[in-house]
């Protein structure tokens, strides 16, 4: 039996890129998924638009929420997948049999399972998994096992880069990541991790200094450090 999938897609006052996501993720052709939105109780009409939603397709929720990742705890929270991936709106996947072509494969022995994703045309390879100063894939390319998300909910004082601890956490836990080589997703450029640079970063840098050892604070936090700096100066 196929395993089920949750689609889980987080939005405040984003319509249009919402609508283009929701097109995206019923198309697919996988016969065992679960969509759910949650909204931040918009006022661009989404909550309207989404009571037209076939709730029998559709799980929808909006209300206000305390940001991004706390809307991706509460998807988390609903979700009856045995895994799960979240999809931001304005992302689409790759093609219509994206998730038939992950679980084609023999994914029983991993937790994390994700691939490559493409940006404004270009494909960018996802890294092998290792302990790193960043992401080494984009959270719209990874399906996590469910009960992975609810038992470590995404830390809400890391506003910008509380996935980057989660999937840290992942790794310090000796989690089983599995990486093909698929392009799972097209990213929205338009999002805040792009357009917050800075912030982004400096909250990398807190994490690090959080979770790693002195050792690896060393290695990992001129990585970061740098670009940090040019970002600030450069007010991105």
């Amino acid at each position: 039996m196929l395993p089920k999938v949750t689609v889980v897609t987080v939005c405040r006052n984003a319509l249009q890129a919402l609508k283009k996501t929701c097109r995206s993720v019923l198309s697919q052709s996988y016969a065992n998924t679960e969509y759910i939105i949650i909204d931040g109780a918009s006022s661009d009409g989404t909550p309207q638009w989404l009571q037209t939603l076939d709730p029998q397709r559709v799980i929808q929720l909006s209300e206000p929420d305390r940001g991004i990742y706390d809307a991706m705890n509460k998807g988390a929270a609903l979700a009856t997948g045995e895994w799960i991936i979240f999809m931001n709106a304005g992302d689409t996947f790759a093609a219509t049999d994206t998730i038939s072509q992950v679980f084609r494969h023999d994914v029983s022995d991993a937790d994390i399972v994700y691939g490559d994703v493409r940006k404004n045309g270009v494909v960018k390879k996802a890294g092998l998994p290792h302990n790193s100063h960043r992401m080494f894939f984009c959270h719209q390319c990874v399906f996590t096992r469910t009960i992975l998300c609810k038992k470590h909910p995404f830390d809400l004082h890391h506003a910008m880069s509380a996935d980057f601890k989660f999937f840290k956490t992942m790794t310090a836990q000796r989690r089983r990541f599995l990486k093909l080589d698929l392009t799972i997703a097209d990213f929205d450029t338009s999002g805040v991790s792009n357009t917050r640079r800075a912030d982004g970063l400096r909250d990398n840098i807190a994490i690090v200094c959080e979770m790693d050892t002195l050792k690896e604070r060393l290695r990992l936090l001129p990585h970061l450090l740098i670009p940090y700096i040019i970002c600030r100066m450069k007010r991105k």
